[in-house]
């Protein structure tokens, strides 16, 4: 029986030519091993998402010649590829396809029908929906091609008006390339879907989604094949690319799962984020990162995911202890550089923040000292890690988490600053969580760093719980209203305190210019700051 070909890349969004020799090596890879089709991803020749490169004809252009370049490789084998197509009749100039490619020539070209405009997406500022529907022939095998949103709208919640795979059930098969980013959710829902349509259907389905991060966006794979009883047949590794082979034999009669063992969701996060950290440095041209190293578990967390994701020798951890800067700061961050094989450099700022303070002293007027000498400190730090990274060429790792950004409690142009934020779509109660699953088997975070009351060490004494609730409370209740959208009035009947809740609520309204300002935030959560969240900044309304 013939063997298909699941083909899980990491394209690189705009890099057609990378892309396309990626391409067929793999394919020719999977005609040797005797495949008589390979599936690619969604829009793999010109990687996902391209966003306004679609907007320049040469690029739209270059994806066309790829796809003429590819067809010289289907003499012996089926392709199936996603790339973009030009729309020739009314509506917007180009579709999302999926091309059928064999014998030397493409035989067919299926468009996406359902456009996700919502959260990270807006495919239909770009393309045109399909209207028309037909199967491909595949040696014998009718194939139900579709991409990515097009099998989702199989519940009863229906998101569209319509449900492609309805026009297409008289097929034999399911194919459906995709480009589905991660969340420490969507494993579970993805693989939920494509049972809830082999079901429905009672056809099997083959599943290929690219892998790799694309600027805040992360893909991890997670390809499968489900046969007709709902078996799942083959399930590769998330975060990796591969080539894996399913039988059509084993799709339509399969009497065994081989489904791989489930990931804990803090083993999804913690590669995910790894991998974040290396493509956004290999896709963008860089080797070595910087950050500021604390001595609190943020900066210890973000340093540790960087020696994993660019190497030890490719991190520089500053620590810039200050006259409020406690010893175990200090000696934590030492341990930890230890524990990671890291060397340290140490850059004091008492002596810079008190000639600030003498400068900035007869233009103060005498009024009491604030937040104003407080944020001197975070943005002579800034200030310090921006020049080492000019003259070094490090990118900065930014520190921030999900609690703070959400809050405001963070220095815009100080510690808010840096050309990638790690942990900024994870809350304080999950780095926490994340730690512990890094010191599962040895102490590699330090215990004391884990243990100690959170501070930003900018006044004496000071702790967070001067300015925030306990991030039990406050997390719990910013999930609530920024990941769930949910109102005071709903919180509050959930138990929380009222006069806590509108607090929270405030800050999170107030510190939307400064969210607004900082750099792209790794996206590992259903809902994330950045791309998939639209407040406006000047704005009034009581929630």
């Amino acid at each position: 029986m013939p063997k298909i070909a699941l083909a899980q890349i990491n394209p690189h969004v705009g890099n057609i030519r990378s892309n396309l020799d990626k391409i067929i090596l793999y394919t020719k890879d999977a005609a040797t091993q005797g495949a008589s089709l390979v599936v690619f991803p969604e829009l793999a020749i010109c990687g996902y998402p391209p966003l306004d490169l679609l907007y320049f004809d040469d690029f739209v252009k270059s994806c066309k010649d790829a796809v003429t370049e590819l067809a010289l490789y289907s003499h012996n084998i089926g392709i199936i590829v996603g790339g973009p197509s030009v729309n020739n009749n009314d509506g917007k100039d180009l579709y999302n396809s999926a091309y059928y490619i064999h014998q030397g020539e493409v035989k067919q070209i299926v468009h996406k029908t359902l456009l996700p405009t919502y959260d990270v997406f807006d495919e239909y500022r770009y393309f045109e929906p399909n209207r028309l529907f037909s199967t491909i022939n595949h040696e014998g095998i009718k194939i139900a091609l579709t991409i990515c949103e097009d099998i989702w709208n199989v519940s009863n919640d229906s998101l569209y008006t319509q449900n492609p795979m309805s026009q297409l059930a008289d097929a034999d098969l399911m194919v459906n390339i995709s480009a589905s980013p991660f969340s420490y959710a969507q494993p579970n829902l993805r693989s939920q879907i494509l049972e809830a349509n082999v079901h429905k259907y009672k056809m099997p389905i083959i599943y290929v989604n690219q892998c790799g991060a694309h600027t805040e966006l992360i893909f991890d794979g997670g390809s499968m094949a489900i046969a007709t009883n709902g078996n799942h047949v083959l399930t590769l590794n998330e975060f990796e690319e591969s080539l894996s082979f399913v039988s059509t034999e084993t799709l339509f009669d399969s009497v065994q799962s081989f489904a791989k063992t489930e990931s804990t969701q803090y083993e999804l996060i913690h590669d995910a984020l790894i991998l974040g950290i290396k493509d956004y440095f290999q896709k963008s041209g860089f080797t070595k990162g910087i950050l500021g190293l604390s001595g609190g578990v943020d900066s210890a967390l973000v340093l540790y995911l960087a020696s994993k994701a660019l190497g030890p020798e490719n991190v520089l951890p500053v620590m810039m202890p200050s006259q409020y800067s406690s010893d175990h700061s200090i000696s934590d961050s030492e341990l930890l550089c230890h524990n990671l094989g890291i060397k340290n450099t140490t850059i004091g700022i008492k002596d810079i923040y008190d000639q600030f303070i003498e400068i900035l002293e007869p233009h103060f007027q005498n009024k009491p000292a604030n937040t104003a000498e407080e944020n001197i400190q975070s943005r002579i730090r800034g200030l310090l890690l921006m020049a080492m990274s000019n003259k070094h060429g490090h990118i900065l790792l930014n520190t921030s988490n999900k609690s703070e950004l959400a809050a405001g409690y963070g220095t815009l142009y100080g510690d808010m600053c840096g050309g990638l934020s790690v942990i900024g779509d994870l809350y304080k109660t999950q780095v926490y969580e994340l730690c512990d699953y890094i010191n599962r088997d040895q102490e590699i975070i330090p215990a004391n760093i884990l243990t100690k009351a959170p501070s930003a060490e900018l006044r004496p004494d000071q702790k967070d719980s001067d300015s925030l609730p306990d991030y039990n409370i406050l997390d719990a209740i910013l999930k609530l209203y920024c990941e769930e959208n949910q109102s005071a009035r709903q919180i509050i009947e959930k138990g929380f305190d009222a006069d806590i809740v509108k607090k929270i609520l405030h800050l999170v309204n107030s510190s939307e210019y400064k969210r607004k300002q900082t750099p792209p935030i790794l996206r590992i959560s259903p809902r994330a700051f950045g791309i998939g969240r639209f407040l406006p900044i000047v704005a009034s309304y009581n929630l």
